[in-house]
């Protein structure tokens, strides 16, 4: 389990250092490279789109990648998501900018986020599953944490390059090459993946099933739609909270609030690393009390600390905006840290793999999507944006009311991942 939860945690931070380290790029520099014919304003809320078109593919994914995973294993799924993933981010820091190309350069980097999205889509599903499947049933929240652990890795990996580039080069240094620097390094990550994954064995849930879904998607739009837009709604909070502040705080503090990108990005990454470290520990919690009242308590907080966090991210005081984001960050670990075990034992083991995945990556367009985008239009102008504050905390009791609809799993654990499997 230690070896298995370790590949499929390292295969994880890369994936999401892919992920991530565009949508650092989008805060920071891609606005004027890409965009230079829009206002700074209208440049940003250009980036942050092309850094949503990400969420959106990733549903796509999961349906793609999920039917290979309920039909060939899940194993197949972890290799072919990373390379696709791989490749694309390496070629995105190819992409000639807008002074070069015109119009074609913002064009190729909207496809290639498309494809980043697409690899991703698919590698939470096969990462969670297959150790959540291989994982006893009294450990399976904290086994299945693991690879939970891998956003806050590939995010504080991908931002440390990133700071390490912007302290130690000019702003025309930076601007020019130096932020393509994190993407060409994706290359090197990937071909270590790859190699970590290629001694993985298949799950042994997936070896014992007699029969196989002949079209995974249908089966769960058939059967389980409720389901999937319960667990996208209820996922939506999560992906919302993260965004908010490792994307939208970022881009927000530079611009509006003159703080340097070199203390906004200490600062997340802080927050992150707090929230990276307690996801264990939170998931014992979950294999003791039950996943979903630690969901509804991580809503209720969120709710209940997004003023907060607002106003003490205006102060542009470091101490302060850390203050406000790593108690966000505590309360969205809340979820996130179950939400991997909780999702696959939600599903029957025939469409698990493209059920928990599309349910995982919608509530991503929900949340993670669009919270940059409106964050950004909404904080123009404010002194302090407690628009942000009010968005943020209608989408935290949205999330609420769709656990709250959800049943528990805990006692289902005991014969399969899956109550339906029982």
């Amino acid at each position: 389990m230690l070896r298995l939860a370790a590949a499929s945690l390292a295969g994880t931070a890369i994936e999401f250092y892919d992920f991530f380290v565009y949508g650092t790029a989008a805060a920071l520099v891609l606005g004027p490279l890409f965009f230079p014919t829009f206002s700074p304003l209208a440049g940003t809320l250009a980036a942050f789109g092309t850094f949503g078109v990400g969420f959106v593919a990733r549903p796509l994914g999961s349906v793609l990648f999920g039917h290979i995973g309920d039909r060939h294993g899940r194993r197949p799924v972890l290799v072919a998501s990373l390379l696709l993933t791989g490749t694309a981010t390496v070629a995105v820091g190819c992409v000639p900018t807008y002074d070069t190309i015109g119009t074609a350069a913002p064009v190729l980097l909207l496809v290639l986020r498309f494809l980043q999205g697409l690899g991703l889509g698919g590698e939470w599903g096969g990462a969670v599953l297959l150790t959540a499947e291989h994982a006893p049933a009294g450990r399976r929240g904290l086994w299945s944490s693991f690879p939970q652990i891998g956003p806050s890795l590939g995010f504080v990996l991908a931002n440390g390059v990133m700071l390490a580039l912007s302290a130690g080069l000019s702003d025309a240094q930076f601007a020019a090459w130096g932020w393509r620097v994190p993407f060409w390094a994706a290359g090197v990550l990937a071909a270590a993946g790859l190699w970590l994954r290629s001694s993985l064995v298949e799950s042994p849930r997936f070896l014992e099933m007699r029969e196989h879904a002949r079209v995974p998607l249908a089966e769960v739009v058939r059967d389980h739609w409720r389901l999937v837009l319960l667990t996208a709604g209820g996922l939506a909070v999560g992906y919302a909270v993260f965004y908010a502040v490792t994307t939208w705080a970022l881009a927000y503090g530079v611009e509006q609030l003159g703080v340097s990108r070199t203390v906004m990005l200490a600062c997340i990454m802080s927050a992150v690393v707090v929230k990276g470290s307690l996801t264990p520990l939170v998931a014992v919690l979950g294999d003791r009390y039950g996943r979903r009242p630690l969901c509804l308590a991580g809503c209720a907080a969120t709710a209940l600390w997004m003023f907060p966090m607002i106003a003490l991210l205006s102060t542009g005081e470091p101490l302060l905006m850390f203050l406000g984001f790593v108690v966000a960050l505590i309360a969205f670990v809340t979820m996130f840290a179950v939400i991997a075990a909780y999702l696959p034992e939600l599903y029957e083991p025939r469409v698990r793999c493209t059920g928990a995945a599309v349910g995982y990556n919608l509530g991503g367009v929900l949340g993670g999507a669009l919270t940059p985008i409106v964050a950004t239009a909404v904080a123009n102008g404010e002194r302090v944006p407690w628009g942000v504050a009010a968005y943020l905390t209608g989408i935290a009791l949205l999330s609420l009311g769709c656990f709250a609809l959800l049943p528990e799993t805990l006692p289902m654990r005991r014969l399969a991942v899956a109550p339906a499997a029982d």
